[in-house]
């Protein structure tokens, strides 16, 4: 069992930053593909960029170049350090922790969020 909970979420104006952090509990964090999802109002969560153990990252098109996904296996924590933020990326960010077993099943966790509003 994981537990995750997000922070570093609040308002900025276009153009500023924000780091997003992610800190798990349990055992074994190394095993888990870490990945940020954001969910717009009245629409589904879509993914944001995602890191594996051996932090292999990939990113969706709307956030590359600005937007980096790193963790810490130390510390149990992943971050999104984001940047030149759009009202476009105004949204719900949340955190998931997905295990994959040999025979093809997967297990994921969820954080509750953190509210990220880009606006002037």
């Amino acid at each position: 069992q994981v537990q995750l909970v997000e922070s570093g979420g609040g308002s900025v104006p276009p153009g500023g930053s924000l780091r997003l952090s992610c800190a798990g509990s349990g055992k074994d964090f190394t095993v888990y593909t870490m990945g940020w999802f954001r969910q717009f109002p009245g629409k589904e969560r879509e993914l944001v960029a995602t890191i594996d153990g051996g932090r292999n990252t990939d990113y969706s098109a709307a956030v590359r170049g600005r937007f980096t996904i790193s963790r810490d296996n130390a510390i149990n924590t992943a971050y999104l350090p984001m940047n030149s933020l759009k009202p476009e990326d105004t949204a719900l960010y949340s955190c998931k922790a997905r295990k994959r077993f040999i025979n093809g099943r997967v297990n994921d966790y969820w954080g509750r969020g953190t509210q990220v509003t880009v606006s002037s």
